[in-house]
């Protein structure tokens, strides 16, 4: 009996290109020639979501990777150049960022060291709190296109952050592009030392090498297979210091994206209704046929109730009484969500900044531990100088606003009475007392306001710029149409007069001619630029430590899908070591080869290079009362996918060199226990390649008792797996026909019968009688996997739940 069993079986309408098992669920992300990215669960290969090709992210995606904590699910894509997080429980977008290359691979690491420095940052992480307000969510009615936070979820900053403990997204691509990205929002390293179009990669948990597959051409033109050590020693000696700053760096990060879309909020609040006053005072001035000024118009209407019939034409015809009062409602509630946007999401948001940058700026004049991580001070400083005066802008933005609300209620109340009057119409008793102050009040804001600016027409098309609030949410460079008037001001002036004060740098600097939209561009840039000087300084004490030729491909493989090619890579994290497996089927058809190396690149490791001869027959069985099943063919395989399950395992798929297209192929378990354990060595002549001397490589063969499958009736070509999670998925040479096992499964329904009182009183004879009545004990449960699975995913609506043998979301 085999020790794995097929739970689902399913042909797939569009070919698959990547699949990618969750680390943490039995989840499979999968995407297709359609640039599609679907997500299934193990049960039923029940299907959770489905995310289409968007416009605006990409149609074509090139690589996948799991966060460790299996929360976030990161995609590449390659017709617009960028990576995608989306959040793997409701197949939402938390966030992209811009590459300048096409993404061939990733690779998503969590840190496994631990230590007392680590522990107590991990105890103090969350000492922000007691210091900064939980920062608000945004309102559910506006809609972003790349929404972090919402009002269903309040706790989105703290999902795209995920745990602690240190994570890093390296990505690679052509021309050997390297990055590195903790937390997989922040960039940690920019690596230059790779020339070749990268294949494959993968950190060591301990941060102390990257093993990368890189592709080049050979003096013949053929594609040839290297693989290269990096050392990212500087990783591993400053981890508590580099999880210190990346952490900090991606609350900054995320606290940017709340401004940007809380700024986002506060344009869609500002109606378009607003401008109309300003249009429909320049086609007055256009049409008119007199030479006084519009504020003349209206300051004869104030004075002595008297309108030209132009003004009357424009004010009863044109605005109209309920057109009045509609635009005093619209100015009255946009200004009021504006002003509740900046007090509650711009200011905490920008104070939370401060908060942040200020102890970055502790971190890096602590020069002992932070300075080779390339923390620079004055950099830091000019963040929070900017971050300040984003602050006051947004300050200024509030007095603006609440200047113009009065002015508007105070201009719409006596225009609202005077056309009544004008329409003969009854008038509120309420609305007919206007004190002397009043009037002043009103002919204050008709001279500022209504005065014809021929400059502005040139810029904008309109004489008018009555409405003042919409110029600092507009996203220009242009200086503002109208600035505040400091004229008055008792600080300007204070400042303006102090040769000291001036130029202080302990001074936010105020910008009055730029808008909003501006000093946010602004005050990125910095930050920007404060986050690049680690990356650089970082990705230069990057050294590569190793680099060996391995092989050329064979141009039959030229349009295999990257994902599904070898070699594959591995970090053992208990014995700190990476493993890379593969295959030189033009030399060696029925072998397959496995290289180790230290993750520390100065440890030497014996029997580093060892090949598995695949010649030896499938049935040999340690259980004499029930033989395997022979084999299909002669009993010599040839590999055609091989990925580790674990450190311990390889699981492969077979082919026979005489195959029998009958009886398909083998799924096979393969214990390296003792091929890791050879005593023989092989001396790596460094001048040749490794297909120029595989002959001196020395070969084991393998006992596999009964941990084969025969795959009747398909050509499997490709296979994914999860040695945590115990399962296998299984792919055909057409990418369409899948096929998905539970691995190990004897041992878990031994539980299961222990744990269900009615199986326990079955008679164990019974269950070991023959092979049939054992699938169909599997049958069955599977059955009642799929019922209720069934029955979850519709009471659900879709999304994920827990299921058998699951972790929830």
């Amino acid at each position: 009996m085999p020790a794995f069993r097929q739970v689902v079986e399913k042909q797939l309408p569009n070919p698959i290109l990547y699949m990618a098992w969750s680390p943490k669920r039995d989840l499979i992300a999968m995407a297709n020639t359609a640039g599609e990215l679907l997500l299934h669960r193990l049960a039923n290969f029940q299907r959770v979501w489905i995310l289409p090709p968007n416009e605006n992210t990409g149609k074509e995606i090139t690589a996948l990777a799991w966060r460790p904590d299996g929360k976030i699910l990161a995609f590449s894509l390659g017709d617009t150049k960028q990576v995608v997080l989306c959040d793997a429980e409701k197949a939402e977008i938390l966030h992209l960022f811009p590459v300048d290359y096409t993404v061939s691979c990733m690779h998503w690491m969590e840190v496994q060291e631990d230590n007392s420095t680590l522990t107590s940052f991990y105890d103090s992480e969350d000492e922000s709190n007691c210091f900064l307000p939980k920062l608000p969510t945004l309102p559910k009615s506006y809609s972003t296109t790349s929404k972090i936070f919402s009002e269903e979820k309040s706790d989105e900053v703290t999902n795209l952050l995920g745990e602690v403990r240190l994570n890093i997204l390296v990505v690679g691509g052509a021309s050997g592009c390297v990055e590195l990205y903790a937390y997989g929002l922040y960039k940690t390293a920019t690596l230059r030392e790779i020339t070749e179009t990268c294949r494959s990669l993968c950190l060591s948990s301990d941060l102390k090498s990257l093993s990368v597959v890189t592709e080049k051409r050979s003096a013949e033109n053929d594609p040839e297979i290297h693989y290269v050590q990096l050392d990212t020693g500087l990783l591993s000696s400053c981890l508590p210091e580099l999880t210190r700053m990346a952490r900090k760096f991606t609350h900054i990060f995320t606290l940017l994206q709340y401004l940007r879309l809380s700024l986002t909020c506060m344009c869609e609040a500002w109606e378009d209704i607003l401008m109309q006053m300003d249009l429909r005072l320049t086609k007055f001035v256009q049409e008119k046929n007199t030479s006084t000024q519009v504020q003349d118009e209206f300051l004869e209407l104030l004075l002595w109730g008297h309108a030209s019939p132009e003004l009357q034409a424009l004010l009863m015809n044109q605005l109209t009484v309920k057109g009045l009062k509609m635009l005093g409602q619209s100015i009255e509630s946009s200004y009021s969500s504006i002003q509740k946007l900046v007090i509650s999401h711009l200011q905490s948001g920008s104070e939370a900044l401060l908060y942040h940058l200020s102890e970055v700026k502790g971190m890096a004049l602590w020069k002992q531990k932070f300075q080779p991580l390339g923390l620079d001070p004055a950099a830091i400083e000019d963040a929070i100088t900017a971050v300040g005066s984003f602050t006051l802008k947004a300050s200024e933005l509030l007095q603006v606003i609440d200047k113009s609300m009065k002015n508007f209620k105070a201009f719409f109340r006596w225009l609202y009475v005077a056309m009544l009057r004008m329409s003969d119409d009854h008038v509120p008793p309420e609305l007919n007392k206007m004190t002397q102050k009043d009037l002043a009040f009103v002919a204050d804001f008709l001279s500022e306001h209504f005065s014809a600016n021929e400059e502005l027409f040139d810029r904008k098309g309109k004489y008018f710029n009555v409405e003042r609030v919409g110029q600092y949410l507009k996203d220009e460079d242009e200086d503002l149409v109208s600035p505040p008037n400091m004229e008055g001001n008792q600080w300007v002036t204070f400042v303006q007069g102090s040769t000291h004060l001036k130029e202080s740098p302990l001074l936010f600097p105020t910008y009055p001619q730029k808008s909003l939209h501006f000093v946010k561009r602004m005050m990125e840039g910095m930050i920007e630029r404060c986050l690049q000087k680690p990356a650089e300084v970082i990705g230069r004490s990057v050294k590569q430590a190793v680099c060996l030729p391995l092989y050329t491909v064979p141009e039959s493989s030229e349009n295999t899908p990257r994902l599904f090619e070898l070699p594959s890579l591995w970090n053992d994290k208990k014995a700190r070591m990476h493993y890379v497996v593969f295959c030189m089927p033009e030399i060696s058809p029925s072998k397959i080869y496995i290289l180790r190396r230290g993750t520390d690149p100065s440890r030497c490791v014996p029997n580093g290079l060892v090949a598995i001869d695949l010649s030896c027959t499938l049935n040999t069985s340690i259980d004499d009362e029930a033989p395997a099943a022979e084999p299909p063919g002669d009993g010599t395989y040839s590999c055609l996918d091989a990925r580790l399950y674990d450190d311990e395992t390889l699981t492969v798929i077979l082919r026979g060199q005489e195959e029998d297209e009958s009886r398909g192929r083998v799924l096979a378990q393969l214990n390296l226990t003792s091929a890791l354990s050879c005593e023989e060595e092989f001396t790596w002549d460094p001048t040749l390649r490794l297909d120029q001397q595989s002959g001196a490589i020395p070969a084991q063969g393998l006992v596999w008792g009964n941990q084969w499958r025969d795959l009747e009736n398909m050509k499997a070509q490709f296979v994914a797996v999860n040695g945590i999670r115990k399962v296998s998925c299984v792919l055909s040479s057409n990418l369409r026909h899948i096929r998905v096992f539970e691995m190990d499964v004897e041992d878990e329904e031994e539980e299961e019968r222990a744990e269900d009182s009615q199986e326990i009183s079955l008679e164990q004879d019974g269950l070991d009688d023959t092979l049939t009545s054992q699938k169909g004990t599997m049958k069955d449960g599977e059955e009642q996997i799929e019922e209720e699975d069934h029955q979850r995913v519709e009471e659900s609506g879709d999304t994920l739940e827990q299921t058998s043998g699951s972790d929830t979301l």
